[in-house]
């Protein structure tokens, strides 16, 4: 959907009075003067009506002003920020969107941008000032010092003012309400808003936020060395795949999950050791060698001292499966180096060989020179945001291989502490842990329950009941705190069809099977609180 709305010309359409308005006040924009600011393009999108293709329906979109400037405010610092404004039925919001991995293009927002155009918002996104870069490719910032400092907290906020502004020029007028959605780095965007800039925005959903920067660079890189420690060391997809199959009925005999699901309902409570692979005889598909079951059981751990301390976290049990991003993603080189291995190069430069890291010896270097610069959502409080109303929430895949969810939960727990419990906490913040799920979206488990995504298909209602944004949006409007959504899971060979519905239940709530009932329908489950499992 996204792809549909990237405008490579000006289209014609009827002209009428307010479309020639429109146009007018658009094209005015890009003689809009703000500070340390250059208004690149400004030129209107006429709205397209949805049509019935082969494929199904394609959705239309309404008329807008796109909007393209970036801001210089310091040498090296040069930040992209796009924002999409409706031309009529502006619903008075600014809403702002994260990008993903080293960001540097502008199109790692659109996702969410078509859904907040689709509510009438004025919608903006940021390229988090790191072009050249691409989302996988960060090698163009070494020795770009300024550049990590811009990905790492300042271009968020960059992006929030210059787009208010912008807003505000094409209106006439203040926005009332404003809004951030992103995943992933859009979810760390969205943690440092809230921990250092809490008056830009009212309302915060963020997915798998990448707290830890440095370390969760480091899991990746741990991973990928275990998986190349030997030519036998690989493990292939047939491998990936029967790993997944042993942890799902593993868990399920554990009592983490429900026979028939092929995905594991609580992998944080369950143990899985691959060693109960190991080959006992002649090696195969059906079995794992010691150098698998070795790579296995680093994925598991994550990385972990010369003592065999954990130093960070792992992936959990139902994981492993060969899925975009998933386990065979940690495996392969990106030209010929580990998958984000880039953010060892700023540190070390240019020629650094991944194959003679030192985890020891070598993160404390590591953390000396970027833990002050791409950490902060690993520091800072809750306290201001919450004080002036606002609302957060966080979501995150349990089958995420990329972001350990380990991490969001370690985040909440320790906001809960500093502000007096989990009860204080949850008057302005919520954590959603959805089971089955991987980066951001896709998996076994049911993962359609936030629009502004773009991965997996979109929740069969934009209610709060099944859209974790319009949940925020009506907490945050006075609504009652989001107690749980409702996921679901879509056919993958019939469009529209519902294979299954879960809720999500809010932290630490999980969802247990009432007993009764089919396992395939939301209605069959309730969220219960620890004390009362």
């Amino acid at each position: 959907m996204a792809g549909l709305l990237v405008p490579t010309a000006v289209a014609t359409a009827a002209e009428t009075p307010s479309s020639v308005d429109a146009a007018r006040r658009c094209t005015n924009l890009a003689r809009l003067h703000l500070a340390d600011t250059t208004i690149e393009s400004a030129a209107l999108v006429p709205a397209k009506a949805a049509e019935l293709g082969i494929a199904g329906d394609k959705p239309g979109y309404r008329s807008f002003c796109r909007v393209v400037a970036r801001v210089r405010s310091a040498p090296d610092s040069d930040i992209g920020v796009e924002i999409w404004l409706p031309t009529e039925r502006w619903a008075g919001v600014f809403h702002g969107n994260g990008n993903g991995g080293f960001a540097g293009v502008l199109a790692g927002g659109y996702s969410g941008m078509v859904d907040g155009l689709r509510r009438g918002f004025a919608t903006a996104t940021t390229d988090a000032g790191t072009a050249p870069a691409s989302p996988l490719e960060g090698e163009a910032l070494i020795d770009h010092p300024r550049k990590w400092s811009d990905w790492g907290r300042l271009s968020t906020h960059v992006m929030t003012v210059t787009g208010k502004a912008i807003t505000k020029a094409f209106y006439g007028r203040d926005a009332t309400r404003s809004f951030y959605t992103g995943c992933s780095t859009g979810g760390q965007q969205g943690l440092i808003e809230s921990l250092y800039y809490p008056e830009d925005y009212d309302g915060i959903l963020v997915g798998a936020p990448v707290i830890n920067r440095t370390w969760g660079h480091a899991a990746v890189l741990w991973d990928y060395a275990a998986a190349h420690r030997t030519p036998d060391s690989l493990l292939s997809d047939a491998k990936l795949k029967l790993l997944n199959r042993a942890a799902v009925a593993a868990c399920w005999r554990q009592g983490h999950g429900l026979a028939g699901d092929r995905f594991v309902s609580d992998p944080l409570s369950c143990k899985f050791d691959p060693a109960v692979l190991r080959c006992k005889g002649a090696a195969g598909d059906a079995c794992l060698t010691e150098a698998e079951v070795a790579t296995a059981r680093a994925f598991y751990s994550g990385p972990t001292d010369r003592a065999g301390k954990p130093s960070y976290f792992g992936w959990l049990p139902g994981s492993e499966m060969p899925d975009t991003f998933g386990w065979s993603f940690l495996q392969k080189p990106i030209k010929d180096q580990p998958p984000f291995g880039a953010l060892f190069k700023w540190v070390f430069g240019a020629d650094w060989d991944w194959k003679g890291f030192d985890f020891d010896r070598d993160m404390p270097a590591v953390d000396a020179r970027l833990d002050p610069i791409v950490n902060d959502a690993t520091r800072g409080s809750l306290a201001d945001f919450a004080a002036r109303g606002g609302k957060l929430i966080i979501f995150h895949g349990l089958a995420d291989t990329l972001v350990a969810p380990g991490q969001s939960i370690a985040f909440y727990d320790r906001q809960a502490a500093e502000v007096g419990g989990e009860a204080k906490l949850a008057e302005s913040a919520r954590l959603f842990l959805a089971p089955g799920v991987m980066h951001c979206g896709g998996g076994a488990g049911p993962d359609s329950f936030n629009a502004t995504l773009g991965i997996p298909a979109q929740p069969p209602s934009y209610g709060a009941r099944h859209d974790l944004f319009s949940a925020l949006i009506d907490w945050t409007d006075g609504g009652d705190a989001p107690e749980q959504v409702i996921a679901t899971k879509f056919a993958s060979d019939e469009p529209g069809r519902i294979d299954m519905q879960r809720p999500l239940c809010a932290y630490p709530q999980k969802a247990e099977y009432r007993g009764w009932g089919s396992t395939l329908s939301a209605s069959s489950f309730r969220c219960v609180a620890p004390e009362d499992r």
